[in-house]
């Protein structure tokens, strides 16, 4: 319905480069050069300009660039409308999250699509919250659940719909025979001294946890780095330190460590958005995705009681 060259301008600016927006699209940066050279000389108008060694928009593609939002959003509403209105949508329809959404909320998600409309192919994309947002653009994902980084739109961009699902509370896991084993519940300050397990810099995980200890007033002491949830709880339960970990993030059962909620003001939570292209929330594909990602947060997110797995005492070293 709409010029698939605009597409490719809001790739590239959304980049910043040629080569990044080809690898977005699946295109070669030839051919996405061909399609900016041909929609600026239909145009009449230089679209980009050399800038050191990558490009600049010029005013003319801001221009553009602005119109093209709201033609696509005016074209995602269409397609959601047209899909009501056959009351049998078919065709590809994908899911994408961080990790832990494409492990618990998705799976449900996709299974009752599939059941319910058996003439749509139903697909998941498990990628990093700045990922998703590129499959958004691209058109190779509808809906994203994601997290807020530094390297994610604002819920702003006018490209995007980005509306809250869920927060997802912190807990902090400790070794079973750790002093702060035996509480109900503890504030993030309780363990300002202690050694922290946290992901790589950079990475959304590291973000996370930085982020939620200066909320409490201090500077964690990081003694190692894990991205997965399984490494973190096998180095507490060897005594090298405290984790945090959203409530929807699964343990390792074998592992002798205690789950404990955390409690503040606020509690250190992670907030979930569901991400939709603008325009395109209203489609009966994505309504009944949300609604059954909702019901299965519910089902998993009560108020934990205290976890302490295999309590006899941590493994040796």
């Amino acid at each position: 319905m709409i010029d698939p060259r605009l597409a490719v301008l809001q790739l590239v600016a959304h980049h910043g480069t040629v080569t990044a927006a080809a690898a977005a699209l699946h295109y070669t940066p030839s051919a996405v050069s061909y399609q900016l050279r041909q929609l600026a000389e239909e145009l009449g108008v230089e679209l980009v300009t050399q800038h050191g060694r990558g490009i600049q928009l010029t005013g003319a593609a801001r221009t553009v660039l602005r119109h093209a939002e709201a033609l696509h959003a005016q074209a995602e509403r269409a397609h959601a409308e047209l899909a009501a209105l056959s009351g049998d949508p078919s065709g590809t329809f994908t899911l994408c999250g961080f990790s832990t959404a494409a492990t618990r909320l998705l799976p449900p998600a996709a299974a009752a699509l599939r059941e319910r409309y058996a003439q749509v192919d139903v697909r998941i994309i498990e990628a990093e919250p700045g990922r998703c947002f590129d499959l958004l653009l691209a058109g190779d994902a509808d809906l994203a659940l994601v997290i807020n980084t530094p390297d994610t739109p604002s819920t702003s961009d006018g490209r995007f719909e980005q509306r809250r699902l869920l927060d997802d509370p912190l807990d902090l896991v400790v070794p079973s025979h750790h002093h702060l084993a035996e509480r109900s519940a503890v504030t993030l300050a309780d363990a300002a001294d202690e050694p922290w397990i946290v992901g790589r810099p950079g990475s959304t995980y590291h973000d996370l946890v930085r982020a939620a200890c200066t909320s409490a007033g201090f500077t964690p002491n990081i003694a190692h780095y894990a991205d997965e949830w399984d490494t973190g709880t096998a180095l507490v339960a060897h005594d090298f330190g405290l984790i945090l970990v959203p409530r929807l993030a699964r343990l390792h059962d074998d592992w002798p460590v205690t789950r404990i909620p955390l409690r503040g003001d606020p509690t250190p939570a992670r907030r979930i958005l569901a991400a939709t292209r603008r325009g395109h929330r209203e489609h009966p594909l994505i309504a009944a995705s949300l609604s059954t990602i909702s019901t299965t947060a519910s089902d998993l997110l009560p108020p934990p009681a205290i976890d302490r797995t295999a309590a006899s005492g941590p493994a040796g070293p």
